[in-house]
């Protein structure tokens, strides 16, 4: 649970030879009070392979960053972000609640955290890293869905740019060429074809001057346990795909 990393690693001595990923929130913002790598392969590999300590981002953070990198990798993100995502009740966790239970949320769809949800800060992180002075605002809207596990997400971003949607396909292309479960979709996108893998697929259309970026991932596994196991072969020096190779939902 969110805080309880912290809480167990000062109740317990933890050897300085242990790695540790710690899939909480705890240690996901970069502080002078811990050396704990954000855990996001397609921006910190070389950091994670040589990590003691990783904080494994959140479902969100992954599907929303992974739409929106490769603009700030060429410093295009000036104007605020909107953003739309809508999970599985995966995302909920295992704790039984109002909103998580199945004859609940069958048939359902409801808005939480609308404008301040716990996982924007390590998103601005990420897209301060790649373009550092970022300051747009990210006006992300979270929707509980009807499915047990997935997130989809839309991203709309106004550029000031002349760049052509062909160009803008190719840079995303390029930037996620050498990313073991990251690839950029010529076609538009489904949830099924990442549900029960550890991909994440981005599509990206242009409308006038305005960006609109889908991406999809599987909460349980790219967004939470999945990333965590990428993230040990990386740090143990293994094949970045070891078990991993998953077959999606629909194929």
């Amino acid at each position: 649970g969110h805080g309880k990393s912290a809480e167990f690693l000062k109740e317990h001595p933890v050897p300085q030879s242990l790695k540790v990923i710690d899939l909480a929130q705890d240690f996901r913002l970069a502080s002078p009070d811990h050396d704990y790598v954000y855990g996001l392969p397609e921006i910190n590999k070389a950091e994670i392979a040589k990590a003691q300590h990783i904080a494994n981002p959140g479902c969100f953070a992954t599907a929303i960053q992974l739409g929106l990198l490769p603009l700030a990798a060429i410093w295009l993100l000036h104007n605020d972000i909107s953003v739309n995502a809508i999970t599985g009740s995966t995302g909920a966790g295992v704790k039984p609640g109002a909103t998580t239970h199945f004859s609940w949320r069958m048939g359902n769809m409801s808005i939480y955290k609308a404008f301040r949800h716990q996982h924007v800060p390590e998103i601005r992180q990420s897209l301060a890293q790649l373009q550092p002075g970022f300051d747009a605002s990210v006006d992300f809207i979270p929707y509980r869905g009807d499915f047990a596990r997935g997130i989809f997400c839309t991203e709309v971003v106004r550029i000031d740019s002349a760049l052509s949607e062909k160009d803008i396909v190719k840079m995303y292309k390029q930037f996620y060429a050498t990313a073991a479960f990251t690839h950029y979709v010529d076609r538009d996108l489904d949830l099924k074809q990442v549900v029960n893998t550890n991909k994440a697929l981005v599509h990206v259309e242009k409308f006038e001057e305005k960006l609109l970026i889908t991406s999809v991932i599987d909460n349980l596994l790219k967004g939470a346990s999945g990333q965590a196991v990428q993230n040990m072969n990386l740090m143990f020096g293994i094949d970045e795909h070891a078990g991993l190779d998953l077959k999606p939902s629909a194929f």
